[in-house]
């Protein structure tokens, strides 16, 4: 039986981080710690013997300062949640509801709530101690100085959210913070295409071998190559994953399969062994109810897709925001296809591990399938969507070429079946050209 020790390593801290940057207690929480510790600072000061050096503050105004800031945060900070509130359900409404992680991770809206929330209890705190006359002269002081630095940071904070709350929830500001998020995972797997594990082929991937299936059912959000290899060589076996990030588990599905030694002597041990075994291998998986976008660069390109594809529905017919998507995927494509150095591209680390690596035209189906079919009937869409493709299509890679062709003529064919104006089908056909070049 092998014991199941992890390690933080980088990758797991920064999937770790990730996951609490999505939870907007967090900050809160930091900040009201750290504004109840600044109250007791203060109170370091007087132990300082500067009572006779500082400025004498009178207990009035520190007390008038505390109790403006008392009163009026609470009302900010209640004012600020209900604003977010209403972002969120925008970016939910008008984009998609996965793009709801990015728009709570927005670094500025958490900063703002943080800052008001910790100045109220930071007001609070002070204003009990100081009416309970626990501070000399220095403390008094201390407390004014600190009620000032807190004054100046809600202000500027204040404006500064101002101008972010303004945007936040909005298509255009979903879509850059989808397209960072999507660019970002793609530009992690494009250094690293096997995870600094060996290529998998797809013969490997569909082979024989034991399999290991989940436990449970939902979506894998990281897969912890260190634990898969570390008890690959404890059994002196190979492993190859058949599942990637993003991907849709079940307990019939199998996450990896085992190859090697272990398969030899299967038969050999006990049934408890073996469970532990395979259980050991399957907890390198985490699996949740949702996608993330950190590891999973398919699902920011799906998200995109799905903020395009809601702007050409009925109800809301915005055309424009689905062209915009057209031109993010460009971008994202044309940054998955540009040549790596050598010495930015991850080395194998893991030599008993197997990962298979994306497939352009699996990422082409997530970007434009549903775009090409709830738009084959405008124009304007149609015609955007040809050049986009005909673009990838001259980037001189192969894969991408014939996916980009292989999506043009899809794309054609859906409009030719929708479209009743001969014009309109002409000019979307002079675009397909190259597809049949």
């Amino acid at each position: 039986m092998m014991a199941q020790t992890k390690r933080f390593t980088m990758d797991r801290l920064r999937f770790f981080f990730s996951r609490i940057k999505e939870r907007l207690w967090v900050k809160p929480l930091v900040l009201c710690v750290l504004s109840i510790g600044g109250t007791f600072i203060a109170l370091l000061a007087d132990n300082l013997g500067l009572s006779t050096v500082v400025p004498e503050i009178t207990l009035e105004s520190v007390e008038s300062l505390l109790s403006i800031m008392a009163s009026s945060m609470l009302v900010i900070a209640t004012f600020a949640v209900g604003s977010m509130v209403a972002a969120y359900a925008s970016a939910s409404a008008g984009a998609t509801p996965r793009s709801i992680p990015l728009v709570i991770a927005d670094d500025v809206t958490q900063n703002a709530l943080s800052a008001f929330i910790g100045a109220f209890i930071f007001s609070i705190v002070s204003l009990i101690t100081v009416q309970n006359d626990l501070f000399d002269a220095a403390g008094r002081f201390a407390i004014f100085v600190l009620t000032l630095l807190v004054f100046a940071i809600v202000v500027i904070t204040f404006v500064r959210w101002v101008d972010r709350i303004a945007r936040l929830g909005r298509v255009v500001n979903t879509i850059e913070k989808a397209e960072k998020a999507a660019g970002d995972a793609l530009d992690r797997r494009r250094h690293a295409p096997t995870l600094g594990a060996m290529k998998a082929s797809p013969q490997q991937v569909f082979g024989k071998g034991i399999p290991v299936c989940s436990s449970t059912v939902g979506y894998i959000q990281r897969i912890d190559l260190e634990t898969l290899q570390a008890h690959a060589e404890a059994l002196n076996c190979h492993v190859v994953v058949t599942a990637l990030p993003g991907a849709f588990v079940s307990q019939c599905r199998p996450l990896l399969r085992i190859e090697g030694g272990y398969e030899g002597d299967f038969e050999q041990r006990s049934e408890e062994d073996e469970s532990s075994n395979l259980d050991a291998f399957s907890s390198a998986f985490t699996i949740r109810s949702s996608r993330t976008f950190e590891d999973d660069p398919r699902f920011g390109v799906l998200a995109l897709s799905e903020i395009a594809d809601k702007a050409l529905s009925p109800g809301i017919n915005d055309p424009g925001t689905a062209i915009n998507v057209i031109s993010t995927m460009v971008r994202l494509f044309t940054l998955w296809q540009s040549p790596v150095e050598k010495d930015t591209l991850q080395a194998v680390t893991y030599d008993r591990v197997s990962v298979p690596e994306l497939v352009t035209d699996d990422l082409f189906d997530d970007a434009f399938t549903a775009i090409a079919r709830d738009g084959a009937n405008m124009v304007e869409v149609s015609i955007r969507l040809q050049k986009a493709l005909w673009a990838l299509a001259e980037t001189g890679d192969s894969a991408m070429a014939a996916a980009a062709k292989k999506h043009s003529r899809m794309a054609l064919a859906r409009s030719e079946r929708v479209m009743v104006i001969e014009d309109d089908i002409d000019a979307v056909r002079r675009e397909a050209a190259f597809s049949s070049a």
